[in-house]
C-alpha cells in the first residue's frame, strides 16, 4: 500500500485539484497538458517534447504493467524508453494501480517515478480537468506535495534553456552506409535513430544549434527531430536550415522539426488551444487520398495560409483541419506534425523514412 501523502494540482486560473501522491515526494511546476492514448507510458513519460510540462493521462487506470528495465542496443540506444529519463515535470492520472503484471516489468510506475524525482498525483478527475483544459486551453499549473518547498509558475514556453536541456551536447556519429545524414537533436526520440539506423544510414546527430555548414560537415541529406516548446524562438537554427536548403539536399522533419522547416521557408506557427497528444490522431493525405491513423504529441502548428510560393500543404488533421505536414513542390523538401516512429503508437506512416532514403 501507498502511504496516503496529499497532493493539489492548482492551475493558473485559481482552480484546486486534490488527490493522493504517488511519485517523488516533491512539488513542481508546468504546463499541464492531457494525452488521451490508453497505452505507451514508459514511452511517453521519456519522449523529450514532454520536457517542461505536467502530464494528464485520461485513460482510467495507469499503471497496470509496470515499467521494464532499462537496457542498451549494440549502438548504446535505449531500447524500451526514448531517451534516458523521464521528462514530464509531473504526473496526473484517475485511478494509479500499484500491482502490476507484465512479463517484461521489473518495477511499479511509483518506484521508477520516484527513482527520477518526478511527482505524480492519483485520484484526481482527469475527465473533468481534460474537459477545462478543452475549453479554456492548456493552462499553467503546479503539483503541491505535503511539507515540501512551494514552486512558482513555470512556462516552458518561454525558456530559452529548454532545448540545451534535452539535445545531444556534442556531435555523435553512427556509423552503417555509405549514405550520410545531418541528425539535428531537438530532442529527438529513441526510435527515430532506430529507424533511420535501420535504413543503412548513417547519423551525425547534432546539438540543436551545431551549425554544421559552417562547420563543413559533408552530409547527404538533413533531418530535423521533435522537441519541447516555442520552435519560433529557436532562430540560430532557423538560419541553420536556411543555409542548408540552398544546398538543395533532402530535408526531411517530423513534429518540431516540422515547423522549424516551415519557419526557415518563411511560414508562421502558432499555438493550438490544447494541442494534439494521442495515438489515433487521423491525417489526410492530399496525394493519394488516404487516412493515417498517427501518434502525436505537439501544442504548435504551421499556419498554412503563410506559406510561401513554392511550398504546398500535404497533410492535414482530419479533426480540426490544422497542418499536419508540408512539401516543396519541386524540392525534395518534406515533413509531417506527427510521429511515423510511433513508440508508442500506430505504424501507418513508417514509410516515410524510405522516402527519404530514398531521396538521398
Amino acid at each position: 500500500m501507498l502511504p496516503m501523502t496529499k497532493a493539489t494540482l492548482v492551475l493558473k486560473d485559481g482552480t484546486r485539484l486534490t488527490g493522493t501522491s504517488f511519485g517523488a515526494p516533491v512539488s513542481s511546476a508546468g504546463e499541464v497538458v492531457f494525452n488521451t492514448s490508453m497505452v505507451g507510458y514508459p514511452e511517453s513519460l521519456t519522449d523529450p517534447s514532454y520536457e517542461g510540462q505536467i502530464l494528464t493521462l485520461t485513460y482510467p487506470l495507469i499503471g497496470n504493467y509496470g515499467i521494464g528495465a532499462a537496457s542498451l542496443d549494440k549502438d548504446h540506444i535505449e531500447k524500451r524508453f526514448e531517451s534516458d529519463r523521464i521528462h514530464i515535470k509531473g504526473l496526473i492520472v484517475s485511478e494509479y494501480s500499484e500491482n502490476f503484471s507484465h512479463w517484461d516489468a521489473k518495477k511499479s510506475l511509483s518506484k521508477w517515478l520516484k527513482e527520477n524525482k518526478i511527482p505524480a498525483i492519483t485520484g484526481i478527475d482527469t475527465r473533468a480537468l481534460t474537459i477545462a483544459l478543452r475549453q479554456t486551453g492548456t493552462m499553467l499549473g503546479k503539483i503541491l506535495i505535503e511539507n515540501s518547498q512551494t514552486p512558482d509558475f513555470y512556462n516552458p514556453d518561454l525558456d530559452k534553456t529548454l532545448m540545451d536541456k534535452v539535445s545531444i551536447k556534442k556531435p555523435k556519429t553512427y556509423k552503417r552506409g555509405k549514405k550520410t545524414i545531418i541528425c539535428v537533436d531537438c530532442g529527438m526520440k529513441n526510435n527515430i535513430i532506430r529507424n533511420l539506423l535501420a535504413r543503412d544510414l548513417t547519423v551525425i546527430r547534432v546539438p540543436w544549434n551545431y551549425d554544421f555548414i559552417e562547420a563543413g560537415v559533408k552530409f547527404d541529406g538533413v533531418f530535423i527531430s521533435n522537441g519541447p516548446g516555442d520552435p519560433a524562438i529557436l532562430t540560430p537554427l532557423h538560419d541553420i536550415i536556411r543555409k542548408a536548403m540552398k544546398l538543395k539536399k533532402p530535408i526531411f522533419g517530423i513534429c518540431l522539426g516540422h515547423q522549424i522547416l516551415g519557419l526557415a521557408s518563411g511560414a508562421k506557427t502558432y499555438k493550438l488551444k490544447f494541442g494534439h497528444r494521442s495515438q489515433n490522431q487521423p491525417c489526410l493525405d492530399s496525394e493519394t487520398g488516404r487516412c493515417y491513423i498517427t501518434s502525436q504529441n505537439h501544442g504548435f502548428a504551421i499556419n498554412e495560409k503563410t506559406l510561401k510560393p513554392g511550398w504546398k500543404v500535404w497533410l492535414t488533421n482530419a479533426n480540426d483541419g490544422t497542418n499536419e505536414g508540408i512539401k516543396h513542390k519541386t524540392l525534395p523538401f518534406f515533413s509531417c506534425q506527427f510521429h511515423p516512429e510511433a513508440t508508442p503508437g500506430p505504424t501507418d506512416t513508417m514509410h516515410f523514412f524510405d522516402q527519404f532514403a530514398g531521396m538521398l
